[in-house]
């Protein structure tokens, strides 16, 4: 063999070991544990990563919370004592007080009390923005825990579900700025191509949020009969749908089959309990981010907005955070029931019954792999 075919034959030999190398690159190394969801043959598995679990473990924990101060009856509530309360302002003092260094801690741990409240102990003032926007927040965590308990179900939420320590959670998204090249003679990519986070790094369209959990679009697109009869949907209009999907999936750290039949994806007769949780949930994200989001709009600083000035807003990943259940199902609610809506119901039962409401302290939270 002649030295340029011997050069030839490493040549190609090195270029095929390049392009298996990139070929798996993408792919996880074993081992991976399955769970069955449903009946043999139908695909109905659920794939988890044990390293990925092990990682995300420590950052779904729930936080330790003090114990409530005991109810007494007549006890001074926070509404007549400080000046400016308009949320909880009928919870006694010393839980209201509990309250605060808890959200504290949930919020705000290195900025303390004076990241909400004025740096000259006038605690009355809403001179500060953040304390404009945490009132509001204390309201939409009612809301969730009271109006949508098809979603959260009695665990609830508290600001941690969210904040995990941080002023702003990790997990938000702004509206993607125009597309420049949406007016010119090539045409628009669609944002698709533009490998985003949020559907997996798919080549489906980047922003599957703006069109679901904002403007309320219509999530199906597949007809229900094998002729089209009327259904207008386009291909597009699918590969947003499945950009949404994606956008599921990583958040819950789930695969389609948590909440579909891979059998039949739209038929919901045969789908799992967690698709119609899920279909609550969207329309959660929709609500909190119409009513109780979009309005702060120009409460927030400038640069605490996205390109198009618009104000942070939630998603699924938001609250879980690749975990299934947020912190893994750990009863946030339990500890703070003054948050389950306006004056908690647990914690009025308790006032009127002069008996004391304590809190346990939260095991542990570890993944449990959702089995039928």
């Amino acid at each position: 063999m002649s030295p340029s075919l011997r050069t030839l034959g490493r040549r190609a030999g090195v270029t095929c070991l390049v392009l298996v190398a990139l070929l798996l690159a993408a792919c996880e190394r074993p081992p991976i544990d399955t769970v069955q969801r449903g009946a043999r043959g139908t695909g109905m598995v659920q794939v988890y990563n044990p390293r990925t679990l092990a990682a995300q473990i420590p950052a779904n924990q729930p936080p330790a919370d003090a114990p409530a101060v005991p109810a007494v009856p007549g006890a001074p509530l926070a509404g007549a004592v400080y000046q400016n309360v308009k949320v909880l302002g009928d919870l006694d003092v010393g839980n209201f007080t509990r309250l605060m260094v808890a959200m504290t801690g949930w919020v705000a741990p290195e900025g303390g009390c004076n990241y909400c409240h004025s740096n000259d102990g006038n605690f009355a003032s809403d001179a500060k923005y953040t304390k404009v926007v945490a009132r509001r927040m204390l309201q939409m965590t009612q809301d969730i825990n009271a109006n949508w308990k098809s979603h959260v179900a009695e665990t609830g939420v508290t600001c941690y579900t969210c904040h995990r320590g941080q002023p702003v959670p990790a997990q938000v998204w702004f509206t993607p700025p125009a597309d420049k090249q949406a007016a010119r003679m090539a045409g628009s990519s669609a944002g698709q191509n533009q490998p985003a986070p949020q559907v997996g790094l798919a080549s489906l369209p980047g922003d599957a949020l703006s069109p679901y959990l904002l403007q309320q679009q219509p999530i199906r697109v597949a007809g229900t009969t094998a002729l089209p009869h009327g259904n207008r949907s386009s291909t597009k209009q699918a590969e947003h749908t499945y950009s949404l999907m994606m956008h599921m999936s990583a958040s819950l750290g789930v695969n389609c089959t948590y909440c579909h039949n891979s059998r039949a994806f739209g038929e919901w007769s045969e789908s799992t309990p967690p698709r119609q949780t899920a279909w609550h949930g969207i329309r959660m994200a929709q609500s909190l981010n119409t009513k109780y989001l979009e309005p702060l709009t120009d409460t927030f600083p400038i640069e605490r907005r996205g390109v198009n000035g618009d104000v942070a807003k939630l998603n699924c990943a938001t609250c879980h955070q690749g975990a299934y259940k947020p912190l893994y199902g750990a009863p946030m609610l339990k500890a703070h029931p003054e948050l389950a809506g306006p004056l908690g119901e647990a914690m009025a039962r308790a006032a009127a019954a002069g008996s004391p409401v304590t809190a346990a302290a939260p095991a542990p939270a570890t993944p449990a792999p959702q089995k039928p």
